[in-house]
């Protein structure tokens, strides 16, 4: 008599997980960390301004006053860009039941929602090596684009100044491009907190505890006898320039690091992030998501950049 298996049976129930895996990364370091501002315009502006440099001041008795050389303020701008994402989901979509949601429709406005916000990272912080990094007008046939901190503004001025920007000649990041920033930021006057950089200098930073700018000696490692925990991280780094909290971001150009002011960013708002419901033309609903918002960098000596890093 044959043996009846599994491999003969009809109709074995499927074993689907109610669960959906997804691990893609939705963190957004540098948006979250600056603060947001509206906009009434596609061109904003401001105005950015510096003292004189220092100079010996002394006068004789009974001096006849002078009038001081006055210097106007700097108007700067960017444009605003507009992002979007559509779906579209059939009547029977949202009716059928379907393995680890509820309704089509909510899933996908989900995920579709948290990509909304990579990209605005992305559009901030990557590199747009198709469209660019530079602001630009738009045309009819054009999008408009708001200048990155790579870029450069609706006057063709560089979001972050040459004089803080620190080259590395094609190297791997060290301590002394660091301190090398650090010392024409301070300079300039900012208290830059943050440095932002790409994961993989996450453990280039790690490795400052083992050794010492200059002098060659390694730092002191403290073990706690019988300790079952090795550390191998550095969250903040403290120099003469002052204190930097240290994060990564695994959106940002890989050939850079970027010391900040958050409070000298903003993320200008000229439409908040919205969601419509398009018009119906069937057996479908489509969703629309949108925003228009453009970057604004305060003061663009208040941060600075380690360029042409391995």
């Amino acid at each position: 008599m044959a043996q009846y298996t599994t491999y003969d049976q009809v109709g074995i129930k499927e074993d689907i997980s109610d669960i959906i895996s997804n691990i893609t990364p939705t963190n957004t370091p540098f948006m979250s960390s600056i603060g947001k501002e509206s906009v009434s315009n596609t061109l904003y502006q401001w105005q950015e301004d510096s003292l004189a440099a220092t100079a010996e001041n002394a006068e004789i008795e009974g001096f006849t006053a002078s009038t001081a050389t006055l210097t106007p303020t700097t108007m700067r701008s960017n444009y605003t860009q507009i992002q979007s994402k559509t779906i579209k989901i059939s009547g029977t979509n949202d009716a059928i039941d379907a393995y680890g949601r509820a309704q089509e429709t909510a899933y996908q406005l989900s995920k579709k929602a948290a990509e909304f916000k990579r990209d605005i990272e992305f559009n901030l912080i990557g590199d747009r090596s198709v469209a660019g990094n530079n602001a630009a007008a738009g045309s009819s046939s054009a999008a408009r684009l708001t200048a990155n901190i790579y870029g450069q503004d609706a006057t063709s001025a560089a979001v972050i100044d040459s004089a803080v920007q620190e080259a590395g000649g094609s190297a791997a990041l060290s301590e002394q491009m660091i301190l090398n920033l650090g010392d024409k930021l301070y300079d300039e006057g900012s208290e830059a907190s943050i440095l932002m950089i790409k994961p993989a200098d996450s453990t280039v930073i790690a490795g400052f505890t083992r050794s010492a700018v200059g002098s060659g000696n390694a730092r002191q490692e403290h073990f706690t006898n019988g300790g079952r925990t090795l550390m191998n991280v550095v969250d903040v780094y403290i120099s003469p320039y002052g204190e930097q909290r240290v994060v990564m971001n695994r959106f940002m150009k890989t050939d850079v690091a970027f010391m900040y002011d958050p409070s000298n960013w903003k993320m200008c708002e000229l439409r908040p992030m919205t969601r419509e419901l398009l018009a119906k033309t069937g057996d479908a609903d489509t969703h629309m998501m949108v925003t228009e918002y453009g970057l604004k960098h305060v003061n663009y000596k208040a941060s600075g950049l380690i360029t042409a890093i391995t």
